[in-house]
């Protein structure tokens, strides 16, 4: 019997290769010679490119800005003349200094880095992959990183960050790289907000990096301000919130087209070539709930198992397995089902889910 072990992160705990060495481990306790496939899995957020990594990707590292102005070491992931951008390695919540939240200043410039390292390296398709941001900027950065200029009155650059859009007078984007024009872009995420208004990048999105109600104010009016200067063609559009808004500057400035991010992920790492031979897939998420039925990482992955008829199991590590089982899933597991202590199953989740391999292996193989 084949299993191919693809789960997500669990967010703030474990990455998706842990997540599958450990069980992995749990099923071979039981079953020695089972055959397993762990296969790295990302929905668009960190981890993304890790996942790519392991499908064949070349890793080229770059030092950039980060999202308050201090310098990171970010990579990306080439396959001949497509480059695969985990926004998260310039702009992310990951790389604030000391992890201090900065709502107001944090700006997507190192984003703009990569996509120009990416376009020297030739690439044709670059593939956007937005989540785990520390910016809430109108991707604003990144637009001045690909050769736009953001003017005062005076004629002088804007600061970085999305509080100082409300400097801006001009926007200029004669300036901006030739190559683009010349490139397919993939939007991959699963936020389908708007930009603006009270499901926007602001509203919803902002007081996770930090912003307070007067912060979230000012973000929203600068933003607004941003989309007038920009026209106002993609303010409404699905996933223009994304990533504080760098999804709006990459449907109206480089012409990137939506996708889910989980969707473009599984064909980026040919997932259905990799399972198209497994008796059994499990999948899993950090937390599975309602929301969870609409573009997560285990629907996409249950979807396309259910297409090769393959059984699909989810491990969460907080989970409505009921929801789950109702969802296609033949059967469901969670750490607080043997653990109740929450930051127990955060802080240490591996010996929970070498028993949750166990009880698979006895239940299910």
């Amino acid at each position: 019997m084949k299993i191919a072990i693809a789960s997500d992160s669990f967010k703030g705990s474990a990455s998706s290769i842990e997540i599958a060495q450990w069980l992995e481990e749990g099923i071979h306790n039981v079953i020695p010679a089972c055959e397993i496939a762990t296969i790295a899995i990302g929905d668009g957020g960190e981890g993304s490119l890790d996942a790519v990594l392991q499908a064949g990707y070349t890793s080229s590292s770059f030092e950039v800005c980060g999202p308050v102005g201090n310098t990171v070491s970010a990579r990306i992931g080439m396959k001949g003349d497509v480059a695969f951008i985990e926004m998260a390695q310039a702009s992310g919540l990951s790389q604030l200094p000391s992890l201090k939240l900065a709502p107001l200043t944090a700006t997507s410039f190192g984003t703009g880095q990569l996509i120009l390292a990416a376009l020297d390296l030739g690439a044709r398709t670059v593939i956007l992959s937005v989540g785990g941001s520390a910016c809430t900027d109108a991707g604003a950065g990144a637009l001045q990183a690909l050769g736009a200029k953001l003017l005062r009155v005076d004629g002088s650059e804007v600061a970085y960050g999305g509080a100082a859009l409300l400097d801006c007078t001009v926007l200029d984007i004669s300036g901006l790289d030739s190559r683009i024009a010349g490139a397919e872009f993939i939007l991959a995420s699963d936020v389908t907000n708007p930009l603006l208004g009270p499901m926007g990048a602001t509203h919803i999105y902002a007081p996770q990096k930090g912003a307070d109600s007067d912060h979230v104010r000012l973000l929203e009016e600068s933003l607004t301000h941003f989309a007038h200067l920009s026209g106002s063609q993609h303010i409404a559009t699905p996933g223009a919130g994304a990533a504080g808004g760098l999804g709006f500057m990459a449907l109206t400035y480089l012409g990137a087209t939506a996708q889910s991010g989980i969707e473009t992920i599984l064909d980026a790492i040919s997932f259905e070539e990799q399972i198209a031979d497994a008796d059994l897939v499990i999948t899993g998420e950090g937390r599975f709930d309602a929301q969870s039925l609409s573009g997560k990482a285990p629907m996409g992955i249950l979807a396309r198992a259910q297409r090769h008829d393959i059984e699909t199991i989810l491990v969460a590590g907080q989970g409505d397995e009921l929801t789950a089982q109702a969802a296609g899933f033949s059967a469901a597991y969670s750490l607080t089902s043997f653990e109740s202590d929450v930051a127990t199953c955060i802080s240490n989740p591996a010996p929970l889910l070498r028993l949750i391999g166990q009880e698979i292996a006895r239940f299910h193989i």
